[in-house]
């Protein structure tokens, strides 16, 4: 990503982890050559890749089978408390497995590792953070990899590239701070052999949580099935916004104009660009002094109704309504009136 780097005839760029890089980055890449083929791999993309994908500026390839033999990884969502924590840790080393407890903070970490050391005197444990000694880092890292500490004191360093088998259990604390891709790819860390993993999502005590962070916490706890990392990356679309399609912001205000307003004139553009037709839809505006809705009392759930008013605005032919109509009339009961009209006028 440097200046002074000059490439002779560069054809491909793959990127790895690519949820890591932000568009800047990309794009200063992109602009060596026009004509560069781009493959980008990630267990959980950025909302604005992935919406790319879905609405067809980029393909999309999904690997859903798992390793032979792997077992998703159980998350539990939990307060700090003193003896969870040590029963986790004593029943993996007791099993032969290795343990992450990731705290994100480097001014207090070793407050952490003393604290842990007290609960559990009998785990042999380590801190590793970026502001350490290259050699010295290295070091812990190594020790851990050859079993020689049992628990691994550590910040989101350990975010991508580690693999380590034997570790299986993972403590995150303020576990509510981290994104849902951050909180994906952490969970990844763990359950890298046949073993089962688990990992527990700390939150303080006397803290309510934000609406979002209780969402992302949920989403994760939910998610737990080998390959769910699509269905999460949707759910951080959903809750971030698809951002920017040009600059640099990765969240956007898709709100303003609706999700599903926003795909259609997205739509429309590239197909312009591509040089495909693109049908100019008239909607007609129909003043009729008649009662034409879907009652409350009809369908109560006002997910449903809106489902329903969305179909019936979707609809191109005949036939559709007649499938609408044998819905609603093997789910509900009798159609009233106003149900009625609305379908008339549609």
């Amino acid at each position: 990503l440097s200046k002074d780097i000059s490439f002779k005839d560069l054809g491909l760029l793959i990127i790895d982890e690519e949820q890591k890089f932000g568009v800047t980055h990309k794009e200063k890449v992109r602009r060596l050559k026009t004509s560069v083929d781009t493959l980008t791999l990630s267990a959980t993309p950025i909302p604005r890749t992935l919406n790319m994908s879905l609405v067809g500026m980029r393909d999309l390839s999904i690997i859903n089978t798992p390793p032979a033999d792997r077992l998703p990884t159980r998350a539990f969502v939990c307060k700090f408390d003193a003896e969870t924590i040590r029963k986790a840790i004593l029943s993996e080393i007791q099993r032969g497995g290795q343990i992450f407890f990731l705290h994100n903070r480097v001014q207090s970490i070793y407050a952490i590792a003393d604290e842990l050391r007290q609960n559990v005197p009998e785990a042999r444990l380590k801190v590793g953070h970026g502001q350490m000694e290259e050699h010295e880092l290295e070091g812990t890292m190594v020790s851990f990899f050859n079993h020689e500490i049992d628990v691994l004191v550590c910040t989101t360093i350990i975010e991508s590239g580690i693999d380590n088998p034997r570790a299986n259990t993972m403590f995150i604390d303020n576990a509510h701070a981290f994104g849902l891709s951050q909180l994906y790819q952490l969970r990844g860390r763990v359950g890298r052999s046949k073993e089962r993993a688990y990992c527990y999502l700390l939150i303080p005590p006397n803290r309510k949580l934000e609406a979002d962070a209780q969402e992302r916490l949920k989403v994760i706890q939910e998610n737990t099935a080998l390959g769910s990392g699509i269905r999460i990356a949707h759910h951080d679309l959903e809750l971030r916004g698809a951002g920017n399609l040009l600059g640099e912001d990765q969240s956007g205000h898709i709100d303003a104009v609706g999700y599903e307003l926003y795909l259609e004139l997205l739509d429309e553009a590239i197909r312009e660009v591509k040089g495909e037709s693109v049908e100019e839809s008239t909607e007609p505006d129909i003043n009729v002094r008649i009662q034409a809705l879907i009652p409350d009392t009809y369908i109560p759930d006002i997910r449903i109704r809106l489902s329903y008013y969305k179909a019936l605005t979707d609809i191109s032919s005949p036939g559709d309504i007649d499938r609408i109509e044998d819905e609603l009339r093997d789910q509900f009961g009798q159609i009233p009136e106003p149900v009625l009209n609305l379908m008339g006028l549609m």
